[in-house]
């Protein structure tokens, strides 16, 4: 060609022509190109918003745009799999040589020539070849960064994201970004963030979370519950702790079967799956225990039991999924207290017996007399000591094993309503005011906590300090070493009869409906929740749930860290008692004249765990047999958008084959044998 030319005559040129076609850029280009060049300036510029084709605007036009500026443009979406692809059916015999030769031509060209080359070609092409190009361009022009950086700087952006739906869906965008996902340093992170760290549930059955190293010394606080919330995060020793939790050999009878967990990812899918139910999900089952509208005095959760005791004097057990087993029969009027530890129970009612069952056979083991009126509360300190509190104003200490009597601890002037035990030490509450600190092995009174003006309900103790409620409306903190009042907590306006402490976090709740959530470090509420239209009758928390039990027939389940309400679980005609661990919640409830016994379980489902066998097209994509295939959770388990438009299945997370950065040894909570 001797010069460029107008458009239209080339492409006219161009048709007279035929196949025949060459290339020859001549001196003149420049002058030609500053001449359309001016004759693009003398016409009117468009109005609007400009597009990727268009000239930046001048000055002058920006200054004509009042209001907001334009958005920016908006590239073209990439091709997706189901678009049409170009159909080549039609070419002609001589193409592929022409081609041939034009690849040759191009491939010697330099940087200058080939753009003046694809300049020549892009002006003669129309408007929906100049789409084709625009879109088959575009993807080549996009970049992945995770194909180019190392992999320290790909795992260290992925340590920023904190949704773990987005970790999802990113799991699903390549191989790549794939193997990445399964390096078990993010998913530890992301355990961090979301406090998932170590077991919630503070019931320890069978192990006694405090040692003493000396007689009538006061126990050291267990770590695992000594910070407090909201916000507070789990150190290095609350994930070495709780290994335990994790390889199933302490875990309730519920994740027998379940295989063990082995890395970050595979943990954080379990608890992501339970919270998940928490919320929204969960299944339960419904028991009648009787029909003659009793009074339930107690209720226990264990990892083998479900315990119910009742006014009738039966104490009923039933299996975790709530099947009866067996009927404990002996006591002569209600059952009052128990406390059960691994296949042992203990009792108490008012018939003025202690009696140790055994709970696999329902023997009855022994009868231990000497309380000379109804035992109104009980624990165990370890596996050979129970301590009954009666009203006949003493406590005693129990051999249960020998079923014998080691002492008595008299001191109090009222029925004794509620203890407290953390190893040699055992905290009283009663009916005239007080709350008093023992020695265990001693015999002897520490202290004696003075302050309140009315009967004390319940009580609280972590090893360092004493929370009691009492009917005065109060809630005090007394120092444990000293017997010295800390403070005393104002809010309820009638009896305080729930407590629980956990660290530096205090939930209460009272006869007046409320809920109240108390931070020990600055003594002063953190939630204020209308919970119930009743009496609190039933309370229990961890460090992500508040469960609440009241007399208006609800159990509802509050967030311990925003303090909203997360659902309504149980609506009955009256509570009596709900208790739960992480993965179950247990509640008995009256429903006319029948007590029911709910069990609530949010545990994953089985094949949840299971690694989904592959199909063919992923064998033979697989690179090597020795690194499994890694997908990520379910995407109706993390609540993502199904995609109807793809064949593709869920994708299942399996654990990760080996890590990019291994874990130290003792930065994990979970074991290798």
């Amino acid at each position: 060609m001797a010069g460029y030319g107008s458009l239209s005559e080339r492409r006219v040129s161009v048709s007279n022509r035929g196949e025949e076609l060459t290339l020859d850029t001549t001196s003149t280009a420049p002058v030609i190109i500053n001449q359309r060049m001016d004759k693009m300036i003398q016409q009117p510029r468009p109005r609007g918003p400009p597009t990727p084709s268009m000239s930046t605007p001048a000055p002058d036009f920006d200054q004509q745009v009042t209001g907001s500026p334009p958005p920016p443009p908006t590239p073209a979406a990439s091709p997706g799999p189901t678009d049409t692809q170009p159909d080549w059916s039609d070419a002609a015999d001589d193409e592929d040589f022409f081609l041939a030769q034009m690849r040759h031509h191009f491939k010697a060209c330099s940087g200058p020539q080939r753009t003046r080359v694809l300049a020549d070609l892009l002006n003669m092409c129309t408007t929906q070849q100049l789409s084709f190009v625009h879109q088959f361009v575009s993807p080549l022009l996009k970049k992945d960064p995770f194909t180019s950086l190392p992999d320290e700087l790909c795992l260290r952006i992925l340590s920023f994201i904190d949704d773990p739906q987005v970790l999802a869906r990113a799991s699903q965008v390549s191989r790549r970004w794939r193997d990445l996902l399964s390096d078990d340093v993010t998913w530890k992170n992301l355990c961090v963030k979301h406090d998932y760290g170590r077991r919630l549930s503070e019931v320890s059955y069978g192990v006694p979370p405090f040692t003493s190293t000396r007689p009538g010394a006061l126990p050291l606080p267990d770590p695992e519950y000594t910070h407090s919330f909201p916000g507070a995060m789990p150190g290095p020793s609350s994930f070495h702790s709780s290994s335990r939790s994790f390889d199933g050999s302490s875990e309730s009878s519920s994740a027998v079967g379940r295989p063990k967990l082995r890395s970050y990812k595979s943990h954080f899918k379990q608890r992501y799956l339970v919270e998940s139910a928490w919320r929204t999900g969960g299944r339960n089952t419904t028991r009648t225990i009787t029909q003659d509208n009793r009074v339930v005095t107690s209720l226990h959760l264990t990892p083998k039991y479900i315990v119910v005791a009742l006014d009738n004097a039966r104490i009923h057990i039933f299996d975790r999924e709530g099947n009866a087993l067996r009927t404990l029969q002996g006591h002569i009027m209600g059952v009052w207290a128990m406390v059960p530890w691994e296949d042992i129970l203990v009792s108490g009612g008012c018939d003025r017996d202690v009696r140790v069952w055994d709970m696999t056979s329902g023997r009855c083991l022994y009868t231990l007399r000497g309380h000379t009126s109804t035992v109104r509360c009980l624990k165990m300190s370890d596996a050979n000591t129970a301590i009954s509190g009666s009203r006949d104003t003493t406590l005693r200490v129990w051999d249960i094993r020998q079923g014998v009597c080691r002492n008595v601890l008299v001191g109090h002037q009222a029925s004794v309503r509620c203890l407290e035990i953390k190893g040699d030490i055992v905290v009283s509450g009663s009916y005239d005011a007080t709350a008093k600190i023992w020695s265990i092995s001693e015999g002897r009174c520490l202290h004696t906590l003075t302050g309140h003006f009315s009967q004390i309900y319940a009580i609280a103790f972590d090893g360092h300090r004493v929370v009691t409620g009492s009917l005065d409306t109060s809630v005090r903190v007394w120092d444990a070493h000293t017997g010295d009042a800390i403070a005393v907590l104002q809010g309820h306006t009638s009896l305080v009869g729930q407590l629980q402490l956990r660290g530096n976090t205090l939930v209460t709740g009272g006869s007046d409906g409320s809920v109240r959530v108390w931070s020990l470090e600055r003594m002063c509420p953190i939630h204020r929740l209308a919970a119930h239209d009743n009496s609190v009758t039933s309370l229990q928390f961890d460090d992500t749930r508040v469960v609440s039990g009241g007399s208006d027939g609800r159990v509802k389940v509050w967030d311990v860290k925003t303090g909203h309400l997360v659902r309504e679980l149980i609506t009955a005609e009256s509570v009596w008692r709900v208790v739960f661990e992480d993965e179950k919640c247990v509640a008995v409830a009256n429903r006319g004249s029948r007590v029911m016994m709910e069990v609530w379980s949010f545990s994953p489902p089985e094949d949840a765990f299971c690694e989904r066998p592959l199909s063919l097209p992923q064998k033979l994509a697989e690179p090597s047999p020795t690194r499994p295939m890694t997908g990520d959770f379910r995407r109706s388990n993390l609540g993502l958008p199904s995609d109807d438009s793809s064949s593709r299945k869920d994708v299942e997370m399996i654990d990760a084959g080996p890590s990019t950065a291994p874990l130290v040894g003792n930065t994990t909570f979970f074991h290798d044998d």
